[in-house]
């Protein structure tokens, strides 16, 4: 082992120093900037740690390609600074604004803050700027507007303020302008009709409070996609009929009034969202002379007339086809023509008075508020094949290609994450055969070389996709990439050379997974472009380097798979060691694929215990993967007990267990994926849709009847210890579910003679604000423990408040304010209107649950059986459902109405809680 030391260092030294001699050294003003940058930036996972040594460009620091000016100034230059997914914080430094040869800056996907510098604007090279998804506050620069070789500015989900600068109409390149989910105010600019190449215009969930849209926007030459969701938008819709290639129009949830434009839109639409505004007027014949339309959704609004069929009469249906039309909730009474659509077509009329017209036939099927509603939202596109079971070696990650024109052919896959951030389209599957055509033909590669193994709408919407890429088939039958393939696989998806496509939108690398017989293939190095002469030098050294490098692998490889393979064997007799009934065990490598090396764009949460990660399983399943860190690791009893205790626990209110992980000196849990997150970010100030008082008490009851079955129907009964806002996790209809039973306790159990002490003493653990008093002080935990917690949850759904914000505790607070008679003042505004006799039981009964005294709380019975009682009272228009209800696809929920009568039970101690369980654990 020394010896192979010894030799991988004189390989490394000789090599570094041969190729270092003859390179170009970095411009110093550049140089400079860089090590500015690297101040201001906190790099706490240590992804930058190539950048305290050497040249920039020479030394291949992280995130830096570099390239030559052919001896112009006799130094090499920063093309590139590619931060993406680094988990960076910090804020952005202004001398990034001094390397003036800057093409791409990349910074999408960490947690940067501050504001954008207005020395941004100085990089006139600049081709790309990615700032999105980070914490970035502040105005945008009007410097921006020098920005003139800019195509592609993304600057959605962040927190921007204030007014779009019109300066930004003057660049003369600019393609796509994302500015989504930030908090922008003032007028929508009408300058920006003046920008002459832009495609894509998004900038939903912005508040333009009163303002309209500029007429000037009919006036686009090239736009493709305008998407202004919910920005508070007023006035009437303005005539878009002369935009000639538009293909996707989103202008819903606004308060937008007047008739639908009637001109015929562009014969490429797909996608009109007009829904949740104020308009009225008929359905615009023009509507049935769209022959690609897939979606068209009017809903909530105050339409009136007739449903023209001649809609879905007249779309051409391709292989693959479908088209959904929502016209719920209007005025409309007739129907134009047959109630027959095809079965490729999905129409909902529920809500309006033609769903009472008993002369028309065949309404019952789309007036009924259960209809099927079937979006698609993931899917896999590989063949089922009849092969040899063990005739592919799995452990080393390969597998048989789906569509390999050779039956059988076993090989190791590239594993992409991919992700289309602003599509123009609302229906994949009609469109995967182009998609895979436009990526293959792009990568140069054989059409059955690709396979999208699975895709998912996420909130945008966007469409994320886990893409497979297989070698090509030859006489060798290797089955694996050369390197110098992978390279320039990963130097397409890199550079952001795809041909552009107005259809499929901008694109983003989530990752890029190597495992099995590329996993020590390491791309920290980035590329650096520079003359041919220096590059043949390279090469000649890099050639002799590789040969050394061979022969001391070949060495270090054959006592490493001698290791492995006893560690392997470890590996199985620690997992048959761990079997549970009813619960999958999972090995290591089955982790790792299912978050892509638990990459960091697949990160959803961080706890106490650990990371948590969305995870893609090997049958398409959407898992939560809970993964300890080093300091939260238990022993294997301890871990055993652990996952024997939730195995037990099946409440349609409870998130379920899927599986566990106990391998490689790893632990993980695998939980159901709950697509809308936790209550608390819903309730945050910052969160982007606002949750109505009926929503907050059907989460209220959820959550209620989940810890109701931990008291009383668990075997052994649980008290759960840690009940808070951020542990009640939402699915894709916002339904309640309890998570998180680290700390939980099982309840106390008869002693010898038989009687039954009425706590567990234990030392006092969970979250400061949600904290019985009670317990705080004498160390006792009964079930009222968790009734106080659950009231806090209750006092945060009716005020928004933090349960401890600025010294301020809410329960002091809202006692104060309900004993002065001002409760209603401290009311979450965000929460709409709402009946005040329900919102006075409601708050009665989260201060009763939050009594000092544990006797005088109310038992987790009694709260269902209150929460019940106050839904009933509740009129059913308060039970719409947010549009953004379902993050996980990017599309509505089933139904804008809940049916009240689903979270109601006329039996609560028998029934209800029995129908609740289920005798397996089914994962989403």
């Amino acid at each position: 082992m020394l010896g192979q030391r010894v030799w991988g260092f004189i390989v490394a030294v000789s090599c570094g120093f041969f190729i270092v001699a003859i390179a170009q050294t970095t411009d110093p003003v550049e140089v400079k900037a860089l090590r500015a940058v690297k101040s201001r930036l906190i790099d706490s996972m240590r992804h930058l740690r190539s950048w305290n040594r050497g040249d920039p460009c020479n030394s291949n620091w992280t995130g830096v390609l570099c390239f030559d000016t052919n001896g112009a100034d006799g130094y090499l230059h920063v093309k590139e600074l590619d931060f993406m997914w680094n988990e960076l914080t910090g804020s952005i430094p202004k001398e990034v604004g001094n390397i003036s040869s800057l093409r791409l800056l990349l910074l999408n996907g960490n947690t940067l803050s501050g504001s954008l510098p207005d020395e941004l604007g100085y990089l006139a090279s600049l081709n790309r700027l990615q700032v999105d998804s980070n914490h970035i506050s502040g105005p945008v620069p009007k410097s921006f507007a020098s920005l003139i070789s800019v195509k592609h500015l993304h600057l959605n989900n962040n927190s921007i303020s204030g007014q779009i600068p019109a300066e930004i109409s003057k660049l003369p390149r600019l393609l796509h302008l994302l500015l989504d989910n930030n908090k922008l105010s003032g007028n929508l600019p009408p300058e920006f009709s003046n920008l002459s190449e832009l495609r894509i215009l998004q900038l939903d969930n912005n508040n333009f409070k009163g303002s309209k849209i500029p007429a000037t926007y009919g006036n686009f030459s090239k736009l493709a996609k305008l998407s202004l969701r919910n920005c508070s938008l007023h006035g009437a819709i303005p005539d878009l009929s002369m935009i000639p290639n538009l293909i996707y129009l989103d202008l819903s949830w606004n308060q937008l009034t007047g008739n639908i434009p009637s001109n015929k839109l562009s014969d490429n639409m797909t996608t009109i969202y007009l829904s949740h505004n104020h308009l009225n007027g008929s359905v615009p014949e023009s509507f049935s002379r769209l022959p690609f339309l897939q979606r068209l959704s009017l809903e909530n609004n105050f339409l009136t007339g007739s449903v023209p069929a001649n809609i879905w009469r007249n779309v051409s249906f391709s292989k693959g086809a479908r088209l959904i039309l929502d016209l719920r909730n209007n005025l409309l009474s007739n129907i134009l023509g047959e109630l027959n659509p095809p079965e490729n077509v999905t129409l909902r009329l529920e809500g309006n008075p033609v769903c009472r017209n008993e002369n028309i036939l065949n309404t019952g099927q789309f007036c009924a508020s259960e209809s099927k509603w079937d979006e698609g939202n993931e899917s896999s596109t590989n063949s089922t094949l009849t092969c040899p079971i063990y005739a592919c070696p799995t452990d080393d990650f390969f597998e048989y290609v789906p569509a390999s024109p050779v039956p059988c052919y076993c090989a190791a896959p590239l594993r992409i994450g991919y992700r289309l951030k602003s599509p123009s389209f609302s229906y994949f599957p009609q469109h995967i055969s182009s998609f895979e055509k436009y990526l293959t033909s792009t990568l140069d590669l054989e059409l059955y070389q690709l396979s999208i193994n699975s895709f998912l709408w996420e909130a945008g919407p966007r469409l994320r996709m886990y893409l497979k890429i297989f070698p090509a088939f030859n006489r060798s039958h290797s089955g694996v990439f050369n390197l110098s393939e992978i390279q320039r696989i990963r130097g397409r998806y890199t550079s952001w050379d795809f041909p552009r496509t107005d259809f499929f939108g901008p694109y983003e690398l989530l990752n890029f997974t190597l495992l099995g017989p590329y996993s020590n293939i390491c791309f920290e190095s980035q590329r650096t472009s520079i003359s041919k002469g220096i590059l043949a030098a390279i090469i000649v050294g890099a050639v002799v380097c590789v040969a050394v490098s061979l022969i001391v692998t070949l060495l270090v490889t054959r006592r490493h798979a001698r290791y492995q393979h006893v560690l392997s064997r470890k590996h199985l007799s620690s997992k048959i060691s761990m079997k549970i009934e009813g619960v999958k065990g999972f090995a290591y490598k089955e982790m790792v694929l299912a978050t892509d090396n638990f990459n960091s764009s697949n990160q959803i949460g961080r706890g106490g215990y650990g990371i948590v990660y969305r995870g893609n399983l090997s049958d398409n399943t959407v898992v939560a993967i809970k993964r300890a860190e080093e300091g939260s690791l238990q022993g294997q009893k301890e871990f055993l007990t652990e996952i024997k205790l939730l195995s037990r626990l099946h409440h349609r209110n409870l998130v379920s267990l899927v599986g566990y992980c106990d391998e490689a000196g790893e632990q993980m849990l695998v939980y159901e994926y709950m697509p809308n997150g936790t209550l608390s970010d819903w309730l945050a100030a910052k969160a982007k849709q606002n949750l109505n008082f009926g929503i907050r008490l059907r989460i209220a009851l959820g959550s209620a009847k989940g810890i109701l079955y931990l008291h009383t129907e668990a075997h052994p009964p649980v008290f759960h210890r840690d009940i808070k806002a951020s542990n009640i996790l939402l699915d894709s209809h916002l339904n309640a579910k309890v998570a998180d039973f680290g700390l939980s306790r099982l309840a106390p159990v008869p002693d010898a003679e038989g009687t039954l002490p009425n706590h567990v003493s234990t030392v006092v653990k969970g979250t400061p604000g949600y904290l019985d008093p009670e317990y705080f002080l004498t160390h006792k935990l009964t079930d009222k423990s968790d009734v106080y917690s659950l009231g806090v949850v209750f006092l945060e759904l009716l005020t928004g408040m933090r349960p401890i914000s600025r010294g301020k505790n809410i329960v002091r607070e809202v006692n104060m304010a309900h004993k002065s008679g001002t409760m209603f003042s401290i009311i979450d505004s965000k929460m709409g209107s709402y009946p005040s006799e329900c919102v006075d039981r409601f708050l009665n009964l989260a201060l009763a649950c939050c009594h000092d005294k544990p006797e005088n709380r109310p038992p987790m019975l009694d709260v269902v059986r209150e929460l019940e009682n106050i839904l009933k009272m509740m009129p059913e228009t308060d039970f719409i459902f947010p549009e953004s209800s379902s993050t996980h696809s990017g599309q509505s929920a089933s139904s804008s109405y809940v049916n009240r009568d689903l979270y109601m039970s006329s039996d609560i101690v028998g029934s209800d809680l029995i129908s609740d369980v289920t005798s397996t654990i089914t994962p989403r």
